[in-house]
């Protein structure tokens, strides 16, 4: 039985090593060693109390951070957007439109040959639309 009789929070965290060594009454030679790493732990009542601290520290850290910052930025003038942009609405549209074309290769279609895609390009429309 290993104790620690010094339970101090700035010990918390600290690695100690203890090595067992086996041997028979009889004889000094020892018949094995083995190293045991040990950390002193807070309990779960003081790792609460600890997380509690912490979170607050937290908090009076955010609003603090948050204050500063509306205090010093100088407001914008910014558009309120509400919805994807022109340019993704666009996108999402070409992509459509080119998983519409015929694949190259075929050759019943009214579409003209130029826009006849590969499979390829087929697949990073796909890529692009997910």
């Amino acid at each position: 039985v290993i104790r620690h009789r010094d339970v101090r929070a700035s010990y918390y965290g600290v690695i100690d090593k203890f090595r067992l060594q086996v041997s028979e009454q009889s004889q000094r030679k020892a018949l094995g060693k083995k190293e045991i790493i040990a950390t002193l732990l807070p309990s779960a009542k003081e790792q609460q109390q600890q997380k509690e601290e912490e979170e607050k520290r937290i908090k009076e850290h955010l609003a603090e951070s948050v204050f500063f910052e509306q205090t010093s930025c100088q407001p914008e003038n910014r558009t309120a957007s509400s919805g994807p942009s022109l340019l993704t609405v666009f996108l999402g549209v070409v992509c459509v439109a080119a998983l519409m074309l015929p694949t190259s290769g075929e050759m019943e279609s009214l579409v003209p040959l130029y826009l006849h895609l590969s499979v390829n390009q087929k697949l990073v429309a796909a890529y692009v639309l997910g």
